[in-house]
């Protein structure tokens, strides 16, 4: 049972001393501390004595500090050597001087900051050979041993990222049609060009705006829940659990989003190119009298399923760096709400920014091939 701090003065051949006894604590000592202080004002010489006291800690030893006025009132202390340790410890802190930190000029600032993010763009060159490592290492082994595959999460990740994204998915590509239908016609009908507003829109979202559109809505919607599922498993150290019983979160966690993705993805962009195609077709048959008939006619005489199979080809890719990213950053999550926080929002920004570069190359690529 805890006992309140307390204190008494006792003089004994001439000596005054101050005895301190129960527990000095900071459950314990209540207003203490503050009385004590104002009893030792205008003291010299006092001794205190410690050896009574049950219990003392940080708070407890501070308040002695302060009451004697850093010590330097305080003739001699008896105390146990523990309590002297205590004293001695707190005292030396309390003595320290806080640095003053001065701000560099502001090219050696820029220099710095250039310098801090040249070597976190190394380290994360690095961190990501690391996880691409450990990714083919758990596809290695579930390629020797198939019953290592974990079906039951594919088929609840695919559902989630994929069925569950699917009117999201066509909505956006529908209004992305329409819009490119509508500019479309409002430009070439200056020219008496109307009529190739359907290859126009054909082309575009064949080619570009159904995989585009696809893989940014889920690097915005399956990236960020990647990393945040990883993340807060590895800030509750339920990844570390997982090692621990002999569980590879590779294999478990991160495989699982691979396989969803790469299954999900070829059918939400194949929607996206129904929906892309059906809101151009609305356009251009309220805008331009042109009939439903003749826009599916002229899109299979005059596109051709070669856009198609281009757009398509880029879904596995597009997969493959939605799932790496956001599974990477979420296991590159610390032990605070912050870094999970910085790691979502890098997630979704490294996505977003990759799928558009890995669409820049593949449109060079093809240029370069005259596909």
């Amino acid at each position: 049972m805890a006992v309140p701090a307390e204190f008494s003065f006792d003089e004994t051949g001439g000596q005054r001393t101050v005895v301190l006894f129960g527990d000095w604590t900071a459950r314990g000592l209540y207003d203490t501390a503050g009385r004590l202080a104002e009893a030792l004002i205008g003291s010299e010489g006092v001794c205190l004595d410690l050896s009574q006291i049950n219990r003392c800690d940080t708070a407890g030893a501070y308040a002695i500090i302060r009451a004697a006025d850093g010590r330097k009132s305080a003739g001699v202390i008896k105390a146990r050597k523990e309590t002297l340790r205590l004293l001695e410890l707190v005292g030396n802190a309390v003595q320290v001087e806080t640095e003053v930190k001065r701000r560099p000029p502001g090219v050696q600032a820029l220099l710095e900051r250039i310098g801090r993010g040249m070597f976190g763009l190394a380290a994360d060159g690095y961190g990501t050979l690391v996880f691409l490592g450990h990714l083919l290492t758990a596809i290695g082994r579930c390629v020797v041993d198939p019953r290592r595959i974990r079906w039951a999460p594919i088929i609840s990740l695919a559902e989630r990222a994929g069925l569950d994204a699917l009117p999201i998915v066509a909505i956006t590509t529908f209004f992305i049609g329409a819009v490119v239908a509508l500019l479309g016609a409002n430009m070439l009908i200056d020219f008496g060009a109307q009529v190739y507003s359907v290859e126009l829109i054909g082309i575009s979202v064949l080619r570009e705006f159904n995989i585009l559109i696809t893989a940014i809505l889920l690097a915005g919607r399956s990236a960020s829940s990647f990393a945040a599922e990883i993340g807060s498993m590895k800030m509750n150290q339920e990844i570390d659990a997982m090692q621990v019983m002999g569980v590879d979160p590779y294999e478990a966690l991160v495989l699982p989003r691979f396989a969803a993705l790469l299954l999900t993805i070829p059918l939400l962009t194949f929607v996206a190119t129904l929906a892309g195609l059906a809101g151009g077709m609305m356009v251009v048959w309220v805008v331009l009298d042109l009939s439903p008939s003749f826009f599916m006619q002229r899109i299979v005489d005059y596109v051709g399923p070669t856009h198609f199979w281009i757009g398509m080809s880029k879904a596995p890719v597009m997969a493959t760096v939605i799932a790496a990213i956001g599974c990477r950053q979420g296991m590159e999550v610390g032990n605070d709400v912050e870094s999970l926080g910085r790691r979502v929002t890098a997630a979704v920004v490294h996505a977003i920014f990759a799928i558009i570069l890995i669409d820049a190359i593949f449109a060079l690529i093809y240029m370069k091939l005259d596909i």
